[in-house]
C-alpha cells in the first residue's frame, strides 16, 4: 500500500470510527460521510487526474476498497457504485461528456448504475427498459430493481434498449417521471441505499446518452460489470480481513476448558482456514488488478476469477468467524454478524456464483478444449 493510499485509509478509519454498526442497524449511511469521500475523490479514486480525480491504479484503488470493506460493507458498496459509474462514463462517454461528468464525480457528485429489472437479473439480455429518440430529446420508460446507492445518488446511469442496440442514459434524480423507492430491510449491505426505480415518460436532452447510444448491450453491461466485479472482489478481501481480526482477538482472549479458545485444535483450524481464505482472495485480486493496470489479454477472466474466489472465500470465512465467536458475534450490527449477511450477497451481486462458474468454464473450453 503506497503512502497516499495508507494516509487515505488512516483518515477513513478515523471517519468511520465505531459507527458502522449503527449505520447498519439504521439502514442508512450519513450523507455527510458519503459527500466527504466524494468531495475528496476517494469515492472513485481511479478517475484520471486529467479529469480532477486521484488517478490511482487498480492495485491502489483495490487496497483502499478492501480497507473500506473491512470497516463498513455498505460504504464499500457505495464506493463500488461510484467507481462503476465513473468507469462507464470514461469508457462509453464522448470527450465532452467525460469532461463534464467525471470532474463532478471526483469532487462531490454521486452516481449509481441501474442494470437489473424485474425480468432481467443474471440474464441482462432481457432488459426491457427503452430509450426512444424524439427529435433532440430521448424518452425513457421502464423499471429497475435493487440499484445500489440509488437512494444516495445525484445521477442514475440507466441501461436501456435503443433501436437494435442499447444505451446508457445519465438521469438526474430530480427528473420528472423518475421515482426512486428504497428497498426495505435488505439482508446485506443494509445502509448502501439500495432502491428500485420507475421511469415513466422520462424526457431528457439526447446528449444524456453516453456516446450517443445505439451500442451493443453486451458492451454496456460488460464495461460496468468488469469494474464492479473487481471492486466487489476487493471488498470481499476486506470482509475476510475484518473476520480474521475479530476471530483472532476473540480466540486469544476467551478461555474455555482452562485454556485460550484458540488453543483448541478445531478452533485453530477455523482460524487457519479463515486466514488462508483471505490470502487466496488477496492474491486473486492482486493478479486481476495487475491485469487491469496493464490492460492484459486475460483481464476479463482474471476479474471474474477474483470475484468468484473472493465471494466464495468471504462467505466461507464469515461463517467460520461466526462459529469462532458464537454468541459473542451474533448481535445484530456486530462486525461478524454484518460480515455473515454481507458476504452472502457478494455471491449474488455483479454476477452470481453460477454465472461466474459458467464464464470460467467457457474460458476453459475456449483455451484448453
Amino acid at each position: 500500500m503506497g503512502d497516499a493510499v495508507a494516509a487515505a485509509a488512516a483518515e477513513l478509519t478515523d471517519l468511520v470510527g465505531d459507527r458502522a454498526d449503527g449505520w447498519d442497524r439504521a439502514g442508512r449511511l450519513p450523507e455527510d460521510v458519503v459527500r466527504e469521500l466524494a468531495a475528496t475523490g476517494r469515492l472513485a479514486a481511479q478517475i484520471p487526474a486529467r479529469h480532477g480525480g486521484l488517478g490511482w491504479s487498480s492495485a491502489d484503488g483495490g487496497e483502499f476498497t478492501a480497507h473500506t470493506g473491512s470497516l463498513c460493507g455498505s460504504l464499500r458498496s457505495v464506493m463500488t457504485s461510484q467507481g462503476m459509474a465513473a468507469w462507464t462514463v470514461e469508457r462509453l462517454g464522448d470527450p465532452e461528456q467525460a469532461a463534464r461528468l467525471l470532474p463532478r464525480l471526483a469532487s462531490g457528485g454521486t452516481a449509481a448504475v441501474a442494470f437489473s429489472e424485474p425480468g432481467a437479473g443474471s440474464d441482462l439480455s432481457a432488459v426491457a427498459t427503452t430509450a426512444v429518440l424524439d427529435g433532440d430529446t430521448v424518452v425513457l420508460d421502464g423499471r429497475k430493481t435493487w440499484v445500489t446507492a440509488a437512494g444516495l445518488a445525484d445521477l442514475l446511469l440507466v441501461v436501456a434498449r435503443m433501436d437494435e442496440g442499447a444505451a446508457v442514459a445519465v438521469v438526474p434524480r430530480d427528473t420528472p417521471g423518475l421515482r426512486i423507492r428504497r428497498v426495505q430491510d435488505p439482508t446485506g449491505f443494509r445502509a448502501a441505499g439500495h432502491a428500485d426505480l420507475r421511469l415513466d415518460g422520462v424526457r431528457l436532452p439526447a446528449d444524456c446518452l453516453l456516446g450517443g447510444g445505439r451500442q451493443p448491450l453486451s458492451l454496456l453491461v460488460t464495461t460496468a460489470l468488469a469494474f464492479g466485479r473487481l471492486s466487489v472482489a476487493w471488498g470481499c478481501v476486506g470482509i475476510l480481513r475484518a473476520c480474521v481480526t475479530a476471530a483472532a482477538r476473540h480466540a486469544a482472549a476467551r478461555h474455555q476448558f482452562g485454556k485460550p479458545l484458540g488453543s483448541h485444535q478445531l478452533v485453530a483450524r477455523h482460524l487457519a482456514d479463515l486466514w488462508t481464505g483471505e490470502q487466496i482472495a488477496t492474491r486473486a485480486c492482486e493478479h486481476a488488478s495487475r491485469s487491469w493496470d496493464r490492460n492484459a489479454p486475460d483481464l476479463g477472466t482474471a476479474v471474474v476469477l477474483a470475484k468468484h474466489i473472493g465471494a466464495e472465500q468471504a462467505a466461507r470465512g464469515a461463517a467460520a468467524a461466526a462459529q469462532v465467536l458464537a454468541s459473542a458475534g451474533a448481535t445484530d450490527g456486530h462486525v461478524v454478524a454484518r460480515a455473515h449477511r454481507d458476504a452472502a450477497l457478494t455471491r449474488i451481486i455483479e454476477g452470481t456464483d453460477e454465472v461466474c462458474q459458467l464464464l470460467l468454464a467457457d474460458h476453459v473450453l475456449r483455451s484448453r478444449g
